[in-house]
This record gives C-alpha cells, sequence and structure tokens, in this order.
C-alpha cells in the first residue's frame, strides 16, 4: 500500500492519524497539566532518597567493622 504523497513513510502517515485520535489528545493535555506535580515529585523523593542514603553511610562509617 502506497503513501500518501505529503508524508515522507507510511509510518509518518499512521503517526499522523494517531495524533487525531481523541486519547492522543487527552494524554497531551493530561500530560502538560501534570508535568510540573511529576517533576516536584521526583525533585522531593530524590532528596529524601539521598538524605537516607547519607544517613545509611554515616552508620555504616561508624558501626562497620574496617576489614581492611
Amino acid at each position: 500500500m502506497k503513501h500518501s504523497p505529503k508524508f515522507r513513510s507510511k509510518r509518518e502517515e499512521e503517526r499522523a492519524a494517531l495524533k487525531n485520535t481523541t486519547g492522543y489528545k487527552i494524554w497531551s493535555v493530561m500530560f502538560t497539566i501534570l508535568y510540573p506535580f511529576i517533576a516536584v515529585f521526583t525533585f522531593l523523593f530524590s532528596g529524601i532518597v539521598m538524605f537516607f542514603s547519607g544517613i545509611s553511610r554515616v552508620l555504616a562509617y561508624l558501626f562497620g567493622g574496617r576489614h581492611a
């Protein structure tokens, strides 16, 4: 099956068709709205993990046996 002349490939034509679906439009809007919340959560969660990792390193240094 030949693709439309305005597209370079059949896959590009399929992608353009998918972008016209309701699901794609809803996903695009939701992702745009929720992205700041996702970014802030990621930043905070990374900070919490780094904090507890630091505590773990200090405790391992203080109470860990030095077997060198």
